[in-house]
């Protein structure tokens, strides 16, 4: 390493975030990025490893101290280059992914990691700022059509690849704009939008076509896709929720966090109200919120909510409370269990463990109150606690509870690919090919929900096995 004596010398320092009272008050990023001194420090604390653990913590295999190394040398063409080689939006978990490579970090042994996502940022940053990120054109084209179905990281990063592969590629995706969950079902305030036109701009350059608001299975079939290319990627995600199954669950103002979610990055990017809510316009605005879902989609409601104005948040999670400090000895290098508190949570809400919801309570068909109990875990078997039962006072409550798999109806019935047991797409990882001659499956809509940075994997590699089976041999990376 550079300074094979950093970590000893320099303290782990973050990037901090504006005040919540400023950031409150709109839509945009609050981050604030480190100097680019602190940030050759920070590249400086990588420690010059017998094993990098990081490299494994991370689901694209990040080359993590090159990059560190290059970054202390000043050399940032070469480490975005380095970075490039692994991951074809480091933009975008630069800013969502949850950094599985920090809890894999030897340093963090002593919860002092590199703040390896605030370098990886900065870096791919500094590629757009001073114009290195350019279209990469194929040396030749196979004349090859593949299709690829659905937008968000999965099916961006398959495209990619097998664009740069000469390919002539299509991506057909059932909303007005690119970007899948990215595009909404991530708040602004996480991710600015005019990240994902860059990149679709890119990719447009490179030779990709994007046909939005065209749903396969509905707009178009299964067997013309079929019939008109030489392989079909499903790459559509995950996208049908967890309900809430209780008494009264009918009543307005119980409504899925996706839902509410779109809604505000649809007006956020300029749609009429009509337009961003179909269904009836979603607002917390004055009101009593309560989300039912600790997770990631969950926090993003407690942060939209405070955006919109809620009288009050509340976040309830069927778990217990996980601890502070998670015990290394029985974690790492794997990813912990552990209380983790976002930029939301920071902005206002009262968060609940251990707690089911019974019923949801209404008057003229609104929700106004949920009854909720404590529970035990016993076993691994749930037990309500006897004589815990309360009520919450409720205008609105969002549904974060994750999701069970892919939408079955139209595309994946049509494509006649078996499922697996959890009822996901069945591919496996090695060719990523379904029961389907010609069509294959990646992302969300094969492993379950999971993070962006675990999509982009799959897309790459899903990438390398199409391209393998159309030409013989493959150039692309796994």
């Amino acid at each position: 390493m550079g300074k094979p004596t950093g970590f000893l010398e320099v303290e782990r320092k973050d990037r901090s975030y504006t005040a919540p009272e400023e950031r409150l008050k709109h839509w945009n990023e609050f981050v604030v990025p480190l100097s680019k001194e602190e940030i050759r420090d920070q590249a400086a604390r990588c420690m010059a490893c017998g094993i990098p653990f990081c490299h494994n913590g991370c689901p694209v295999n990040n080359i993590i101290p090159d990059w560190n190394h290059l970054v202390y040398e000043d050399d940032w063409k070469t480490a975005l280059e380095t970075l490039h080689s692994t991951n074809n939006f480091p933009e975008f978990t630069g800013r969502v992914c949850p950094a599985p490579c920090e809890a894999s970090c030897t340093l963090n042994i002593i919860d002092t990691p590199v703040t390896i996502k605030s370098i990886e940022c900065e870096i791919v940053d500094r590629g757009w700022r001073d114009g290195w990120i350019e279209p990469q054109l194929p040396a030749r084209k196979t004349g090859k059509r593949v299709a690829v179905v659905g937008s968000g990281p999965a099916g961006l990063a398959c495209a990619q690849q097998l664009a740069r592969a000469g390919h002539a590629v299509t991506v057909f995706e059932k909303n007005d704009r690119v970007g899948g969950l990215l595009r909404y079902g991530i708040p602004d305030f996480k991710m600015e939008k005019h990240l994902i036109n860059r990149r679709a701009q890119q990719m447009e350059a490179e030779g990709v076509e994007f046909r939005t608001s065209t749903e396969v299975g509905v707009t178009i079939s299964m067997d013309a896709l079929r019939s008109n290319y030489d392989a079909v990627v499903l790459a559509g995600g995950a996208e049908h929720p967890r309900t809430l199954d209780i008494p009264g669950s009918e009543l307005a103002g119980v409504r899925l966090a996706m839902e509410f979610l779109t809604q505000q990055n649809k007006r956020n990017a300029g749609d009429d109200e009509l337009r961003a809510a179909p269904r009836g316009t979603l607002s917390a605005q004055g009101k009593h919120v309560v989300v039912i879902g600790g997770g990631d989609t969950g926090s993003d409601c407690v942060g939209t909510s405070n955006r919109q104005g809620a009288a009050s948040v509340t976040q309830l999670e069927i778990m217990p409370k996980p601890p502070v400090v998670e015990e290394k000895s029985l974690s790492w290098p794997h990813w912990p269990l552990k209380l983790r508190t976002s930029s939301s949570h920071l902005e206002g809400c009262d968060r609940d463990w251990a707690v089911t919801t019974k019923r949801a309570i209404g008057k003229n068909g609104q929700i106004e109150a949920l009854e909720c109990v404590r529970v035990e875990w016993v076993d691994g078997k749930m037990q309500e606690i006897a004589g815990s039962e309360f009520q919450l006072k409720a205008d609105l409550v969002l549904l974060a509870m994750g999701f069970v798999g892919p939408r079955k109806a139209g595309m994946v019935e049509q494509s006649g690919a078996d499922l697996d047991a959890r009822g996901n797409v069945k591919a496996n990882i090695i060719d990523y090919a379904t029961s389907q001659s010609g069509v294959f499956a990646c992302g969300d809509m094969r492993r379950g929900q999971s993070l962006v940075v675990w999509a982009i994997r799959e897309g790459r590699q899903c990438a390398r096995a199409v391209d393998l089976q159309l030409m013989g041999v493959s150039d692309l990376p796994r």
